[in-house]
Protein backbone atom coordinates (compact mmCIF):
# COMPACT_ATOMS: atom_id res chain seq x y z
CA UNK A 1 0.00 0.00 0.00
CA UNK A 2 1.51 3.81 -1.03
CA UNK A 3 2.47 5.01 2.03
CA UNK A 4 0.18 8.19 1.76
CA UNK A 5 -2.76 5.85 1.06
CA UNK A 6 -2.13 4.66 4.40
CA UNK A 7 -5.20 5.60 7.13
CA UNK A 8 -4.29 3.72 10.60
CA UNK A 9 -0.39 3.39 12.08
CA UNK A 10 -0.35 1.38 14.70
CA UNK A 11 2.56 3.24 17.19
CA UNK A 12 3.92 0.27 19.79
CA UNK A 13 7.40 0.58 21.64
CA UNK A 14 9.15 -2.39 23.58
CA UNK A 15 11.58 -3.64 25.94
CA UNK A 16 11.24 -7.37 26.62
CA UNK A 17 7.48 -7.82 25.98
CA UNK A 18 7.72 -11.23 24.61
CA UNK A 19 5.13 -12.39 26.66
CA UNK A 20 2.83 -9.91 25.46
CA UNK A 21 3.69 -8.11 22.26
CA UNK A 22 1.83 -11.19 20.13
CA UNK A 23 -1.73 -10.38 22.10
CA UNK A 24 -1.19 -6.36 21.41
CA UNK A 25 -0.33 -7.17 17.33
CA UNK A 26 -2.92 -9.45 17.40
CA UNK A 27 -5.57 -7.38 18.19
CA UNK A 28 -5.47 -4.57 15.67
CA UNK A 29 -4.22 -7.39 12.75
CA UNK A 30 -7.68 -6.38 10.78
CA UNK A 31 -7.27 -3.04 11.61
CA UNK A 32 -4.03 -1.46 11.08
CA UNK A 33 -2.52 -0.61 7.72
CA UNK A 34 0.98 -0.37 9.21
CA UNK A 35 3.13 -1.19 12.21
CA UNK A 36 5.89 -0.19 13.40
CA UNK A 37 7.70 -0.96 16.51
CA UNK A 38 10.51 0.84 18.26
CA UNK A 39 12.38 -1.79 20.00
CA UNK A 40 14.64 -0.80 23.06
CA UNK A 41 17.30 -3.48 22.61
CA UNK A 42 15.12 -5.75 24.13
CA UNK A 43 17.34 -9.50 25.33
CA UNK A 44 13.92 -11.90 24.85
CA UNK A 45 12.53 -12.66 20.98
CA UNK A 46 10.09 -9.34 21.30
CA UNK A 47 11.99 -7.97 17.99
CA UNK A 48 11.85 -11.57 16.38
CA UNK A 49 8.00 -11.79 16.93
CA UNK A 50 6.92 -8.39 16.08
CA UNK A 51 8.93 -9.23 12.65
CA UNK A 52 6.82 -12.23 12.10
CA UNK A 53 3.84 -10.39 12.77
CA UNK A 54 4.53 -8.30 10.20
CA UNK A 55 5.57 -5.34 11.69
CA UNK A 56 8.56 -2.42 11.59
CA UNK A 57 10.67 -2.85 13.63
CA UNK A 58 13.03 0.08 14.73
CA UNK A 59 16.07 -1.34 16.78
CA UNK A 60 17.11 1.26 19.38
CA UNK A 61 18.69 2.16 23.37
CA UNK A 62 15.89 1.44 25.64
CA UNK A 63 15.73 4.96 27.13
CA UNK A 64 15.48 5.59 31.09
CA UNK A 65 12.20 7.66 30.33
CA UNK A 66 10.21 5.48 27.87
CA UNK A 67 7.79 8.07 25.79
CA UNK A 68 10.87 8.71 24.14
CA UNK A 69 10.99 5.56 22.22
CA UNK A 70 7.48 5.79 22.10
CA UNK A 71 7.53 9.34 19.98
CA UNK A 72 10.15 8.29 17.87
CA UNK A 73 7.63 4.99 16.86
CA UNK A 74 5.05 8.07 16.24
CA UNK A 75 7.54 10.02 14.28
CA UNK A 76 7.84 6.77 11.90
CA UNK A 77 4.28 5.87 11.41
CA UNK A 78 2.67 7.36 7.92
CA UNK A 79 -0.80 6.62 8.22
CA UNK A 80 -3.38 9.76 8.10
CA UNK A 81 -4.37 8.38 11.89
CA UNK A 82 -2.11 6.98 14.62
CA UNK A 83 -2.92 4.59 17.46
CA UNK A 84 -0.11 4.63 19.94
CA UNK A 85 -0.13 0.86 21.85
CA UNK A 86 1.81 -0.81 24.90
CA UNK A 87 2.83 -4.14 24.13
CA UNK A 88 0.75 -5.18 26.95
CA UNK A 89 -2.84 -3.37 25.81
CA UNK A 90 -5.55 -5.16 23.57
CA UNK A 91 -7.62 -3.27 21.33
CA UNK A 92 -10.98 -5.46 22.37
CA UNK A 93 -13.32 -6.20 19.24
CA UNK A 94 -15.65 -3.67 20.09
CA UNK A 95 -13.23 -0.87 20.19
CA UNK A 96 -11.79 -1.69 17.13
CA UNK A 97 -15.05 -1.75 15.32
CA UNK A 98 -15.32 1.89 16.81
CA UNK A 99 -11.65 2.97 15.72
CA UNK A 100 -12.37 1.57 11.80
CA UNK A 101 -15.17 3.72 11.41
CA UNK A 102 -13.38 6.47 12.91
CA UNK A 103 -10.43 6.27 10.83
CA UNK A 104 -12.55 6.16 7.58
CA UNK A 105 -13.67 9.42 7.83
CA UNK A 106 -10.59 12.25 8.55
CA UNK A 107 -12.05 15.40 8.10
CA UNK A 108 -15.18 16.99 10.47
CA UNK A 109 -13.99 15.03 13.63
CA UNK A 110 -11.89 15.72 16.77
CA UNK A 111 -7.91 15.80 16.68
CA UNK A 112 -7.75 13.05 18.92
CA UNK A 113 -9.87 10.76 21.47
CA UNK A 114 -9.95 9.34 24.78
CA UNK A 115 -9.78 5.78 25.25
CA UNK A 116 -11.19 3.87 28.43
CA UNK A 117 -8.84 1.77 29.81
CA UNK A 118 -9.63 -0.96 31.67
CA UNK A 119 -6.56 -2.57 33.91
CA UNK A 120 -6.06 -6.33 34.99
CA UNK A 121 -4.51 -6.75 37.64
CA UNK A 122 -3.73 -10.28 39.54
CA UNK A 123 -6.23 -12.10 38.15
CA UNK A 124 -9.10 -9.46 37.47
CA UNK A 125 -10.16 -6.03 36.18
CA UNK A 126 -10.53 -3.24 38.42
CA UNK A 127 -13.72 -1.66 38.44
CA UNK A 128 -12.87 0.58 41.45
CA UNK A 129 -10.03 2.26 42.99
CA UNK A 130 -10.12 5.52 40.37
CA UNK A 131 -9.35 2.83 38.05
CA UNK A 132 -11.73 2.10 35.73
CA UNK A 133 -12.35 3.89 33.23
CA UNK A 134 -8.50 4.99 33.01
CA UNK A 135 -8.59 7.34 30.45
CA UNK A 136 -6.04 7.51 28.15
CA UNK A 137 -5.46 9.60 24.84
CA UNK A 138 -4.25 7.16 21.99
CA UNK A 139 -5.65 7.52 19.01
CA UNK A 140 -4.99 10.89 16.75
CA UNK A 141 -4.39 12.53 13.65
CA UNK A 142 -0.38 12.17 12.45
CA UNK A 143 1.38 15.53 13.60
CA UNK A 144 -1.63 16.73 16.00
CA UNK A 145 -0.46 14.85 19.23
CA UNK A 146 2.79 14.14 21.04
CA UNK A 147 3.73 12.31 24.46
CA UNK A 148 5.58 15.01 26.58
CA UNK A 149 8.79 13.71 27.99
CA UNK A 150 9.37 14.74 31.49
CA UNK A 151 6.60 12.34 33.47
CA UNK A 152 5.32 8.89 32.61
CA UNK A 153 2.22 9.76 34.06
CA UNK A 154 1.94 12.70 31.36
CA UNK A 155 -1.10 12.77 28.86
CA UNK A 156 -0.04 13.15 25.13
CA UNK A 157 -0.45 16.98 24.42
CA UNK A 158 -3.01 17.52 21.65
CA UNK A 159 -3.54 20.45 19.45
CA UNK A 160 -7.37 20.75 18.73
CA UNK A 161 -10.43 19.13 20.10
CA UNK A 162 -10.83 15.94 21.62
CA UNK A 163 -13.00 13.26 21.47
CA UNK A 164 -13.97 10.32 23.67
CA UNK A 165 -14.46 6.37 22.69
CA UNK A 166 -16.95 4.41 23.92
CA UNK A 167 -15.59 0.45 23.70
CA UNK A 168 -12.94 -0.51 25.99
CA UNK A 169 -8.76 -0.30 25.35
CA UNK A 170 -7.65 -3.85 27.75
CA UNK A 171 -4.80 -3.15 29.79
CA UNK A 172 -3.00 -6.54 30.60
CA UNK A 173 -1.03 -4.52 33.19
CA UNK A 174 0.08 -7.02 36.23
CA UNK A 175 -0.90 -9.97 35.67
CA UNK A 176 1.87 -11.60 37.80
CA UNK A 177 2.75 -9.75 41.25
CA UNK A 178 6.46 -9.83 39.47
CA UNK A 179 5.27 -8.16 36.71
CA UNK A 180 3.50 -5.40 38.79
CA UNK A 181 6.97 -4.85 41.26
CA UNK A 182 9.31 -4.66 38.00
CA UNK A 183 7.24 -1.73 37.35
CA UNK A 184 6.98 0.03 40.12
CA UNK A 185 10.84 -0.21 41.00
CA UNK A 186 10.94 1.86 37.57
CA UNK A 187 8.28 4.49 38.01
CA UNK A 188 10.13 4.71 41.94
CA UNK A 189 13.70 5.15 40.16
CA UNK A 190 12.06 8.14 37.61
CA UNK A 191 10.46 9.70 40.51
CA UNK A 192 13.49 9.80 43.02
CA UNK A 193 15.45 10.68 39.60
CA UNK A 194 12.70 13.97 39.73
CA UNK A 195 13.48 14.61 43.45
CA UNK A 196 17.04 14.41 42.50
CA UNK A 197 16.45 17.23 39.91
CA UNK A 198 13.85 19.07 42.13
CA UNK A 199 16.82 19.04 44.84
CA UNK A 200 14.40 18.45 47.64
CA UNK A 201 15.18 19.07 50.78
CA UNK A 202 15.99 16.72 53.49
CA UNK A 203 16.67 18.98 56.19
CA UNK A 204 13.34 19.78 56.22
CA UNK A 205 11.54 17.08 58.36
CA UNK A 206 8.41 18.20 56.67
CA UNK A 207 9.40 16.59 53.33
CA UNK A 208 10.59 13.03 55.08
CA UNK A 209 6.99 13.09 56.91
CA UNK A 210 5.24 14.06 53.51
CA UNK A 211 6.87 11.26 51.72
CA UNK A 212 7.19 8.68 54.51
CA UNK A 213 3.87 9.39 56.27
CA UNK A 214 1.52 11.65 54.16
CA UNK A 215 1.26 10.70 50.77
CA UNK A 216 1.17 7.35 51.28
CA UNK A 217 -1.21 7.32 53.91
CA UNK A 218 -3.40 9.93 51.99
CA UNK A 219 -3.02 8.14 48.58
CA UNK A 220 -4.25 4.30 50.28
CA UNK A 221 -7.38 5.73 51.48
CA UNK A 222 -7.94 7.52 49.05
CA UNK A 223 -7.66 5.20 46.31
CA UNK A 224 -9.04 2.35 48.85
CA UNK A 225 -12.02 3.99 50.56
CA UNK A 226 -12.88 7.34 48.83
CA UNK A 227 -13.17 5.48 45.45
CA UNK A 228 -14.05 2.24 46.89
CA UNK A 229 -11.01 0.05 45.73
CA UNK A 230 -12.69 -2.41 48.73
CA UNK A 231 -14.83 -3.77 45.98
CA UNK A 232 -12.26 -5.06 43.90
CA UNK A 233 -11.15 -7.90 47.05
CA UNK A 234 -8.17 -7.77 47.71
CA UNK A 235 -6.60 -6.77 44.66
CA UNK A 236 -8.29 -3.78 45.73
CA UNK A 237 -6.45 -3.70 48.68
CA UNK A 238 -3.16 -4.52 46.90
CA UNK A 239 -3.23 -2.20 44.40
CA UNK A 240 -3.93 0.40 46.84
CA UNK A 241 -1.46 -0.38 49.55
CA UNK A 242 1.27 -0.43 47.12
CA UNK A 243 0.21 2.82 45.45
CA UNK A 244 0.61 4.44 48.30
CA UNK A 245 4.49 2.85 49.13
CA UNK A 246 5.44 4.18 45.89
CA UNK A 247 6.03 7.14 47.36
CA UNK A 248 8.25 5.59 50.31
CA UNK A 249 10.29 3.86 47.85
CA UNK A 250 11.16 7.08 45.68
CA UNK A 251 11.96 8.95 48.68
CA UNK A 252 14.68 6.30 49.75
CA UNK A 253 15.79 6.15 46.28
CA UNK A 254 15.93 9.45 46.73
CA UNK A 255 18.06 9.59 50.07
CA UNK A 256 20.23 7.24 48.71
CA UNK A 257 21.20 9.24 45.68
CA UNK A 258 21.97 12.05 47.94
CA UNK A 259 24.30 9.82 50.36
CA UNK A 260 25.79 8.00 47.76
CA UNK A 261 25.76 9.84 44.29
CA UNK A 262 23.33 9.85 41.54
CA UNK A 263 22.60 6.38 40.67
CA UNK A 264 22.95 4.91 37.45
CA UNK A 265 19.02 5.10 36.72
CA UNK A 266 19.12 3.01 33.40
CA UNK A 267 20.73 0.06 35.11
CA UNK A 268 17.45 -1.23 36.21
CA UNK A 269 16.23 -1.26 32.40
CA UNK A 270 18.50 -3.66 31.69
Amino acid sequence: MIKDKLNLSVAVATFNEEENIKRCLDSVRRLADEVVVVDGSSTDKTKDIAEKLGAIVIATSNKPMFHTNKNLAIDNCHGKWILQLDADEIVSPELAREIKQIVSNFNHLPNAYWLKRKNYFLGRYLTKGGQYPDPVIRLFKKGKARLPEKSVHEQMKVEGKIGWLENDLLHWATPKFSRYWLRENRYSSLEAEKLFKDNLNLFNPLNWLKYLLIKPLFTFLNIYIFHKGFVDSWQGFVFAFFSGFHFQWAFLKYLKMKIYGTDNIEEEWK
